[in-house]
């Protein structure tokens, strides 16, 4: 695949998530995925996603950076958002927050088969 061809298949799996439309999400991501060396499947990485969008109601995905080498993808995600209690063990509680995530997404097959993220934690503690 190219790097044009994959940068806009990322770029369609983010507008994927923004609208919240899991019907498609098998359009992008493997059944076998894993996340972060863990077998999740398709059905564990959905309920993650649908269980971010519960706990952040106003979340949206906006790529910064985006570097791709396939079958390899890395992307620097901004979040401004409102998580409405406790976010990654810390007590936002509705406050107001912006952190970064930096993932690493392997393809095959034309779809996401491996998922290493880091999220900025401490960007998070210095807000709060």
């Amino acid at each position: 695949m190219s790097e044009f061809n994959l940068s806009k298949l990322y770029r369609g799996y983010i507008a994927c998530l923004n609208t919240q439309d899991w019907s498609k999400l098998r359009d992008f991501v493997g059944e076998d995925v894993k996340y972060n060396g863990q077998r999740i499947g398709l059905p564990g990485y959905r309920e993650m996603l649908e269980r971010d969008f519960r706990e952040i109601p106003d979340l949206h995905f906006e790529i910064q950076m985006l570097v791709c080498e396939p079958p390899h993808i890395a992307s620097r995600l901004h979040f401004d958002c409102t998580p409405i209690g406790m976010f990654l063990g810390l007590p936002v509680q509705g406050k107001r927050v912006e952190f970064c995530e930096n993932v690493f997404y392997e393809f095959g097959d034309g779809k996401i088969q491996q998922v290493w993220s880091v999220i900025d934690k401490a960007a998070i503690e210095s807000q709060l």
